[in-house]
């Protein structure tokens, strides 16, 4: 079983082998929590994603921390809400999965995810909180590992904290 874990406040401040940026295709930065983790981690962060753009929803593309160093980055592309009928829940499922699966094949044992697609993409807080510690709590790769969801926002926090105690 993997430990779930939710914290109240900025993604930055979690102590975790890697953070997870809740990406645009570019990856270049952007807003939310994705301008936040370039303006910390530095240019060289540009220079590091321009090379493995575009990256497709769902996907996951990985960097070295720069300026948060000794973390790693990995950069994930979450779907834009457009009802629910557009195949979004499987796309925001594939983002956790991957991540996961990444950690794992590097041999890691800490993630801090944000709450991907929820901010400027309008994905439904409770719904993409339930996707989250879902698939996190029942990926093979997750098993002994330590999984954040870092919330900052009440929204956030209240949709994963509900999510963690229906699972539990």
């Amino acid at each position: 079983m993997p430990r779930l874990i939710l914290h109240s406040g900025s993604l930055l401040d979690v102590a975790a082998d890697v953070i997870v940026n809740a990406a645009n295709s570019t990856l270049l930065g952007g807003g939310g929590v994705d301008g936040a983790i370039h303006r910390a981690a530095g240019p060289e962060l540009v220079e590091a994603c321009r090379p493995l753009a575009p990256c497709p929803p769902g996907e996951v593309r990985v960097t070295e921390g720069f300026g948060l160093a000794p973390r790693l980055i990995f950069h994930t592309v979450g779907p834009i809400w457009n009802g629910g009928q557009s195949g979004e829940a499987d796309i925001l499922a594939n983002c956790y999965r991957n991540c996961l699966t990444e950690l794992a094949r590097r041999n890691l044992a800490s993630i801090a995810f944000p709450a991907i697609s929820t901010g400027a993409y309008g994905y439904p807080a409770a719904a993409a909180a339930h996707i989250a510690v879902t698939i996190c709590a029942r990926h093979p790769h997750a098993a002994g590992r330590d999984i954040v969801f870092a919330a900052f926002d009440p929204q956030n926090q209240a949709a994963l904290a509900a999510a963690l105690r229906a699972h539990t």
